[in-house]
């Protein structure tokens, strides 16, 4: 089995503060971004700073991304379509409850990708992902 890019979503206060820290300081191309979350190549991994209002605010623990409520903070791996598809699969025979069921998002978009969401059972959210060809990871 080769390596793979992982990737890590998690949350911060201030976008424009961590696009400083991450694009700036660290040096990490940015990609695909919204209001509420920014893509960074980690050296050739994709993480990604989703926008968490402060404690007491109303929508804490999530973001909208393509239509849908994307747990936050979250981790997992980018698959290969098919192992992706099998492991879809074997989630759904074993009764896995899907926080976000298996579907493509950004449809004949840059970024492009097959994606999940469920828990593991102490409650981490985890997405695990493919694509039709891993050269979208960061396509703006």
């Amino acid at each position: 089995m080769s390596l793979r890019p992982f990737h890590l979503a998690f949350p911060v206060h201030d976008i424009d503060a961590a696009r400083r820290f991450w694009g700036g300081v660290m040096g990490c191309p940015e990609g695909r971004s919204a209001d509420t979350w920014v893509d960074f190549d980690f050296y050739g991994h994709q993480i990604v700073t989703h926008l968490i209002p402060q404690k007491g605010e109303s929508d804490a623990g999530g973001n909208p991304v393509d239509g849908h409520r994307v747990p936050v903070p979250h981790f997992g791996v980018v698959l290969e379509m098919k192992d992706w598809q099998a492991l879809a699969d074997r989630l759904a025979a074993a009764g896995t409850k899907f926080d976000i069921e298996p579907y493509v998002r950004f449809k004949g978009e840059p970024g492009e990708q097959a994606t999940m969401f469920f828990r593991d059972p102490s409650g981490n959210a985890i997405e695990m992902k493919a694509f039709g060809d891993l050269a979208q990871l960061f396509a703006k």
